[in-house]
């Protein structure tokens, strides 16, 4: 029997490389492709210790190429699409929307076309609870499926919009989808410019920790395992057409996360400096997961044990974040794959 073949766009970055690793070490008859364009967050170390496995497979693209895109879903005709590329910082949207515009709608709208000519058995598109705009400080309400779409930043638009794409592919061409939108992720190779790992690497080097408005923006946290264990079910196991909201039962204030990791390395909430707060910085954010949880899913991680966990894992892995912050990790490529990567600065 052949084996089931899984694309995962953006497994270079902070989710879509856990996710990778999730699948190419659980599913040892499934084919694990992982596309990236290699962008600034897109970093191939990662996967060291799997890069000469069998079932894992890279290759680098962009997901708005269409002359590239379709020849390559023809080739290759794959099960299942796990669509994670994307333009992500809601800072960086702030100030360059259009490449955001550019990849999170132009490049799913290729994928969905792809997908479409090739007939996948699944289209599964991870999205974000930012979608959903924000909530107020009442500790009674939650994201749920049902929620509107008012997305407040560039970002959060532009995954909105990929959304409804995706449920337009659904309902006109009968495209077999799902759709997944969770709460904020932290865990193992988060880039170091959101907030746990800058948090991490600023105290550890002894320097400011920038804090916006008064760090009373709240966050229901999510560990990237987690995650990954509940994209693996609604991939399996998620009913056609429906979407799943993965929330971590972890709501903590942008100032309780900071001054938890200031106290675990043993550091002075001196460093803490409070800065001018970004445009349309949304209060709260809070998901509902009870339908996830009745398709077998819930987080096995707690914010305390997590948050303990990926600290320990930052202080063991400094070489991978220093080179990260030093440019270093993006010659990676061209030393592995004899060429060079085109890369962003």
């Amino acid at each position: 029997m052949a084996k089931k073949k899984v694309l995962v766009t953006g497994g270079a970055g902070f989710i879509g490389g856990n996710f990778v690793q999730h699948m190419v070490n659980k599913y040892s008859d499934y084919d694990i492709y992982n596309l990236d364009l290699l962008t600034y967050a897109g970093d191939l170390t990662k996967h060291h210790s799997i890069e000469e496995r069998g079932n894992y497979h890279f290759i680098k693209a962009d997901i708005t190429d269409r002359k590239t895109i379709l020849p390559l879903f023809r080739k290759e005709k794959f099960d299942f699409v796990v669509h994670f590329a994307a333009e992500s910082h809601v800072d960086r949207s702030i100030t360059d929307p259009e490449i955001f515009v550019r990849t999170n709608v132009l490049g799913t709208q290729v994928l969905l076309d792809a997908a479409k000519e090739v007939g996948v058995k699944k289209f599964l598109h991870v999205s974000t609870d930012e979608v959903y705009g924000e909530l107020d400080f009442d500790p009674s309400t939650f994201f749920t499926e049902e929620t509107p779409l008012q997305p407040n930043s560039p970002y959060s638009a532009s995954k909105a919009s990929s959304d409804l794409l995706v449920r337009a592919y659904h309902e006109t061409f009968g495209l077999p989808i799902n759709i997944t939108r969770c709460s904020n992720n932290y865990g193992p190779y988060h880039f170091p410019e959101k907030l746990i790992p800058l948090t991490i690497s600023r105290v550890l080097n002894d320097q400011k920790v920038p804090v916006y408005g008064n760090g009373g923006n709240i966050r229901d946290w999510l560990h990237v395992h987690d995650h990954c264990a509940a994209i693996d079910l609604v991939l399996h196991q998620g009913v056609n057409g429906e979407v799943y909201n993965v929330g971590g039962h972890n709501e903590r204030t942008n100032l309780e996360v900071v001054k938890t990791i200031i106290k675990t390395l043993g550091k002075s909430e001196d460093l803490i400096e409070f800065v001018k707060d970004r445009p349309g910085h949304d209060k709260r954010y809070a998901i509902d997961p009870s339908k996830l949880e009745k398709l077998g899913w819930k987080p096995a991680y707690s914010f305390e044990t997590g948050i303990a966990q990926t600290i320990q894992w930052y202080l063991d892995n400094k070489d991978w974040w220093e080179r990260i912050i030093s440019g270093e990790y993006q010659t990676y490529f061209s030393k592995q794959y004899s060429f060079s990567a085109n890369l962003e600065n």
